[in-house]
């Protein structure tokens, strides 16, 4: 062996064991982790959550509704106070509310006033039109809290199907790889015995097409799980990368095929969802109905008012203060309290419009969901379906295996000894690949059929805790 040579086994090696470590110590990501880092992560999620505490609060702000409003106000101005009789409308607050005597003639006399006011305003009975909002905005956030539940369920089953799909892919990908050794392999004895003579020279021609026909399939696969390894990524709410996943969902079937769902068909996440629109929808009629009834109020002033102008300006023109002090210092208190009733009668005829587009709206979202119940009905009939023929293809497949593995080894080898011929080596390899791809998918789709219950009946539990 040359120095050159030996060099380069020493390097060689050394970079093998460095690959082989790295790829063993490289962590496995399971499906029960996958699964909180995409709850954690995906923006859906967190949009919705936000969404939720937002119809928190706003059920806070509705019961504050109730409460009776207080207002407080304080002024203090200087001006004039010349009057004159005449009808007079405050347009959009362009008028001042300037009081003094009648006088013949304009006069310029200015002086400092104020007003202190508190007001009390409370629509204490109005046919329960505040109880009714409150009870809207509670099935509202009973509606958003049904909808994250139903989005995370979602996202659960869409995290397990790719992370299965991507098992089932990278699996495939060895199958590929496999399938080109061989093909390379039966190249290699193919040359041979062309060059001695012992095969005629189409035999290379076929294998090198089989191994250019094997590279195709293996870089298809390797396409395929590079699309779902980011489509997980994208799951996962995480940059892409390469993941090393769990392995068992490729070994054997689930511990219990036929389990048994936990929840009722009423409380599948998503018609929990379907019939919080439809409560929401009922409380809303409920609430504008309120709106064609009469609103009953407390109400009360207490007021303080001063004035730079002295009682007797009236006869006196000269008798006023221009000083801050004395307008801004209030000498006069009225107070007042009452109780009043608002009806707007062409409210009724409104309202019962309102009312009756929403129990329209109602009576949509009920077909929705009695659309939605049929389907998941329909889903878990079929779901059984498909366990029992995925267990069918799982008992079929150690047969099918064996067959096809001695089927290639006896070609092999009676090609090698020029008892076969190219083709039927070639169709014994095709069987082969075959068989390792059905390996891969049969025992695949035991656990894709039971996630398939998992998302019809609504309890992934049947399937998150079977293995």
């Amino acid at each position: 062996m040359s120095k050159s040579t030996l060099k380069c086994t020493l390097l060689f090696f050394p970079a093998v064991l460095f690959l082989f470590n790295a790829h063993a110590q490289q962590k496995v990501l399971g499906l029960k982790e996958a699964e909180q880092i995409a709850i954690a992560n995906y923006g859906t999620i967190k949009s919705k959550a936000n969404q939720l505490n937002a119809s928190k609060t706003s059920l806070a702000e509705t019961k504050a509704e109730y409460l009776p409003n207080l207002s407080v106000s304080a002024q203090q101005d200087y001006g004039t106070v010349n009057s004159q009789f005449g009808p007079l409308y405050g347009f959009n607050g362009l008028s001042v509310a300037s009081s003094g005597p009648i006088s013949a003639k304009q006069n310029w006399n200015a002086a400092f006033g104020s007003l202190y006011l508190s007001n009390v305003n409370w629509d204490f009975f109005a046919f329960g039109r505040a109880t009714e909002k409150v009870k809207v905005q509670q099935n509202t956030v009973s509606l958003n809290e049904t909808d994250l539940a139903q989005e995370t369920f979602q996202h659960q089953i869409r995290v397990a199907t790719v992370y299965l799909n991507l098992l089932a892919a990278q699996e495939l990908s060895r199958a590929q790889q496999d399938n080109l050794n061989r093909a390379m392999e039966l190249r290699t004895v193919v040359v041979a015995r062309v060059k001695n003579g012992l095969n005629a020279g189409v035999d290379s021609s076929q294998a090198n097409a089989e191994v250019s026909n094997a590279r195709i399939a293996l870089t298809n696969a390797r396409e395929t799980e590079a699309e779902q390894n980011n489509l997980l990524a994208q799951y996962l709410g995480i940059p892409p990368q390469d993941f090393v996943l769990d392995s068992t969902f490729v070994t054997r079937a689930p511990n219990n095929t036929d389990p048994a769902p936990q929840v009722n068909l009423t409380n599948h996440p998503l018609l929990q969802y379907y019939q919080n629109r439809i409560n929401v929808s009922n409380e809303q009629a409920k609430y504008l109905n309120t709106f064609s009834y009469p609103a009953f109020s407390l109400f009360g002033v207490y007021q303080g008012r001063g004035s730079g102008f002295s009682a007797n300006y009236g006869s006196d023109l000269n008798d006023y203060s221009g000083g801050y002090g004395t307008g801004a210092d209030p000498t006069r208190f009225n107070y007042l309290f009452g109780v009043g009733v608002t009806w707007n009668l062409t409210n009724i005829l409104r309202s019962n419009y309102q009312v009756k587009a929403q129990k329209f709206t109602s009576a949509e979202y009920k077909d929705d969901y009695d659309l939605v119940s049929q389907q998941l009905t329909d889903e878990q009939v079929l779901a059984e379906t498909r366990i029992s023929n995925a267990l069918k293809n799982y008992q079929e497949l150690p047969q099918e295996i064996k067959a096809a593995s001695d089927a290639y080894l006896q070609k092999y080898t009676l090609y090698k000894n020029g008892l076969a011929n190219i083709v039927d080596f070639t169709q014994a390899l095709y069987v082969l690949n075959r068989a390792e791809v059905d390996n891969y998918i049969v025992k695949n789709n035991v656990w894709q059929a039971l996630l398939y219950k998992a998302a019809a009946t609504g309890d992934f539990g049947i399937f998150i805790n079977n293995f």
